[in-house]
C-alpha cells in the first residue's frame, strides 16, 4: 500500500473518531483542543492567542506550547501530513477540477521542476560548485506574516480572531452543526455560515497549507531545528548524480513544495517536510530514505567524488 493511501486512512480515522466523540459527547475534544476531561491540550496557536488576549500566563496554554515544541522537534511537521483534515478537504476539491485543468497544472509544475533539474545537474544541498545554489531562501515567508497578523489582531480585539476562520476548527464545527440540525432540528445561521466559510476557504485559498496557514508558520519556527526523519538522498543511486539524468520525481511528488535534490530552489525548505513519504514512493531507484537522525547533508557528486559531507545546513 502506498504512503499516500496510508496517510488518507490515518487522517480519515483521526477525523472520524474525533467527530464521533464530538457528536456523542465522549469528551475527547477536537484537533483544536485534544484530550480527556482535565487532561487536555490546546491548539498551540490558539493557546498563544488566548494568553495574548487575556494577557495572562495560563498553565494549560503554556503546557500546550511546550508539548508542541517537543513534538515538532521529534517529528517535524508530521501533523500536517498525517492528521490535519485540510489536506483531505483539498483532495475532495480536486475531484471537482476538470481533467483538462488538472493536467495543465500538473504539466506546468513538471516543466518548472524539470527545467531546474536540467539547469543544475548533480546540484545538492550545500553544493559549492553551483552558483545558483548560493541563493538563500528568506527566513520568513507569507505564513509567518499571517501568523503575525493573527496574533496582532488578537491583541487589538481582545479575542482569538483567527480561531473564527481556522479551517481545522470550521471542519469540526460543520460536523457539529450538521449533527444538531438532523438530530435536534437546531436551525441557526451557523448551519449555513460555517460550512459556507469552510468551502470558500478551501476553494478560494488554494495554497492554504504552503502560503497562508499560520499554524504551519508557527511550527516552521520550531521544525527548522529538528533533524529527525528528514529525507536523505543516496547519490550512488540517484539518477541525477549517478547517471546525470534530470529526474526530480521527488520534487513533483511533494505537496509541501520541497525539492529534496535542489533544496534551495523549492518553494519550501526541508524544515517544512511533513514526513508524508511521497518522495520515497516516487523515487524510481529507491535513493531516498528518512533516517531517524539525518546528521549529514544531502551529498553531491563533484569532480569525480562525493563531496558536501558535514553538518546539515538549514534552508527553511
Amino acid at each position: 500500500m502506498s504512503s499516500e493511501k496510508v496517510r488518507v486512512i490515518v487522517a480519515s480515522a483521526v477525523f472520524v473518531s474525533l467527530s464521533v466523540g464530538l457528536v456523542v459527547g465522549v469528551g475527547t475534544g477536537t484537533l483544536s483542543g485534544l484530550g480527556w476531561d482535565d487532561i487536555s491540550l490546546l491548539c498551540p496557536l490558539g493557546a498563544l492567542a488566548v494568553m495574548i488576549s487575556t494577557r495572562t500566563l495560563i498553565p494549560r496554554a503554556v503546557i500546550s506550547l511546550v508539548a508542541m515544541v517537543l513534538v515538532v522537534l521529534a517529528l517535524g511537521r508530521a501533523f500536517c501530513g498525517w492528521a490535519c483534515p485540510v489536506p483531505l478537504l483539498e483532495r475532495v476539491r480536486g475531484f471537482f477540477r476538470s481533467p483538462k485543468r488538472r493536467k495543465a497544472l500538473k504539466d506546468a509544475r513538471r516543466n518548472v521542476v524539470l527545467a531546474r533539474a536540467k539547469r543544475e545537474p548533480g546540484c545538492a544541498q550545500g553544493c559549492p560548485s553551483s552558483g545558483s545554489c548560493a541563493q538563500k531562501r528568506a527566513a520568513l515567508d507569507s505564513r509567518h506574516f499571517v501568523l503575525g497578523g493573527a496574533l496582532l489582531s488578537t491583541a487589538v480585539f481582545g479575542f482569538p480572531v483567527f480561531c473564527l476562520v481556522c479551517p481545522v476548527g470550521l471542519t469540526f464545527a460543520t460536523v457539529l452543526t450538521g449533527w444538531r440540525l438532523f438530530a435536534f432540528g437546531d436551525v441557526t445561521w451557523s448551519v449555513v455560515l460555517v460550512p459556507l466559510l469552510l468551502v470558500v476557504e478551501i476553494v478560494v485559498l488554494r495554497k492554504w497549507c504552503t502560503r497562508i496557514c499560520p499554524l504551519a508558520g508557527l511550527m516552521n519556527l520550531v521544525s527548522r531545528f529538528s533533524r529527525t526523519f528528514r529525507p536523505v538522498i543516496d547519490d550512488n543511486r540517484c539518477l541525477e548524480t549517478a547517471e546525470g539524468k534530470p529526474c526530480s520525481r521527488c520534487a513533483l511528488a511533494c505537496d509541501a513544495g520541497i525539492d529534496v535534490r535542489h533544496p534551495d530552489f523549492g518553494e519550501r525548505g526541508l524544515a517544512d517536510c511533513t514526513h508524508c513519504r511521497a518522495c520515497l514512493d516516487a523515487c524510481p531507484t529507491g535513493a531516498l530514505s528518512m533516517p531517524l537522525l539525518a546528521g549529514r547533508s544531502v551529498r553531491t557528486k563533484a569532480s569525480g567524488g562525493l563531496e558536501g559531507k558535514g553538518p546539515e545546513k538549514e534552508n527553511g
